[in-house]
């Protein structure tokens, strides 16, 4: 199961927000820096309306929905590619997950304090950003001198690293991540092994009190102007998005029934929990799609990579789907959804048979012919 790292400096809501995407107390909140100091792990469902919907349409006993892993990650302080603060635990945190929310203090609240003493996003992001940087110059450095040896012999792989790892420092020493570099797709494989942390894929929290979320629109808001600070920074200096959330509102929500939480979120004039929209965005960002197989029995919601195809997309259900792959019986969810049933899929001729070259779209409504 892939894993999102959620990440950010003390006292920012970190904690707040794991305990209310993974529905527990796992993480202690409290109002000091270091609160978190082991990761703290769950398993977080993906919200998707189809499933459900798909369960419905055949009376299925049982839905499994798709899900990823996230971490709690202990708060980072400047200095930490030094050791400053929990800065050497923290970043080997980082290294073990495989993408990265940055949640971003957006509210100014006397009773919560803040490492830096005054509220500002931005300072806030290259704080993090500057200490996943530093430390990933050192790695490419080391991994240099470590190759210079072998270089020297001729060894292929070690001239292909060098010279990646001069390309990548000027890069890093401008203070842009390794995300943002412009590599070939050698190059972009090649890098996948030097397991840098600014390389991670990276999604914007941007932390907002309750009384803000429902005015967002309304710019002589401190947040609000926070807020659109962290959006145009995210997207131009890392190319991705924000997400808007209310950690505190989130984690109270968590602990009411479906209905509860929608009325209270009516209250507030919102339809849908920033919580949802956040893990649906971090699925995206670690580049994966969701299949669906359904039946009487059970329902369920599979994870794959955007571009799999159809055996590897069999494979996880089970390898020896993969193995024996003969075809794939396909329909499109928004096909069945609209006609209601298989067999009017196969009368609209929206119902396909499928071969090993096949790209499994998200969506995809699937059932695997395979023979071992």
């Amino acid at each position: 199961m892939l894993r999102v790292g959620i990440v950010g400096l003390p006292n920012v809501g970190k904690s707040t927000l794991f305990n209310a995407l993974t529905r527990s107390r796992k993480a202690e909140a409290a109002n000091f820096p270091f609160c978190t100091i082991e990761p703290n792990v769950g398993v977080v469902i993906v919200p998707d309306a189809r499933l459900a919907r798909l369960a419905a349409i055949i009376n299925s006993q049982k839905l499994i929905p798709a899900a990823i892993e996230v971490v709690d990650i202990a708060g980072l302080v400047k200095g930490a590619s030094e050791g400053e603060g929990l800065g050497n635990q923290f970043l080997g945190h980082i290294r073990e997950v495989d993408a990265i929310v940055q949640v971003v203090r957006c509210f100014d609240n006397e009773n919560i304090h803040h490492v830096a003493g005054n509220i500002d996003p931005i300072r806030d992001i290259e704080i993090i950003n500057t200490e996943l940087i530093l430390a990933d110059m050192a790695a490419v450095q080391k991994r240099i001198d470590r190759q210079a040896k072998a270089a020297r012999t001729g060894d292929k792989v070690a001239k292909a690293e060098i010279a990646l790892g001069e390309k990548l420092l000027p890069h890093l020493n401008s203070c842009a991540p390794a995300s943002t570099v412009d590599l070939s797709p050698e190059e972009t494989k090649l890098m996948l092994g030097f397991y840098l942390l600014s390389a991670k894929p990276v999604l914007f929290a941007a932390n907002v009190e309750e009384q803000d979320l429902s005015h967002l629109q309304d710019e002589s808001r401190v947040a609000v102007q926070c807020v659109k600070k962290v959006e145009e920074y995210a997207k131009t200096h890392f190319g991705t998005s924000t997400v808007v959330i209310s950690a505190q509102i989130e984690s109270e929500l968590a602990e009411l029934a479906p209905e509860e939480a929608a009325e209270y979120l009516a209250g507030l004039g919102l339809t849908d929990s920033g919580v949802g929209l956040l893990i649906r965005k971090a699925y995206e960002l670690l580049g994966l799609r969701t299949y669906f197989t359904y039946g009487p029995k059970e329902t369920r919601a599979w994870t794959i990579h955007a571009g799999d195809k159809a055996p590897a997309a069999a494979g996880v259900i089970h390898s020896d789907f993969e193995r024996g792959f003969i075809a794939a019986e396909t329909m499109a969810y928004d096909d069945l959804n609209t006609l209601g049933s298989t067999a009017k899929c196969r009368e609209a001729g929206k119902f396909r048979i499928e071969g090993k070259e096949y790209e499994v779209k998200d969506g995809d409504v699937l059932e695997f012919r395979f023979n071992v």
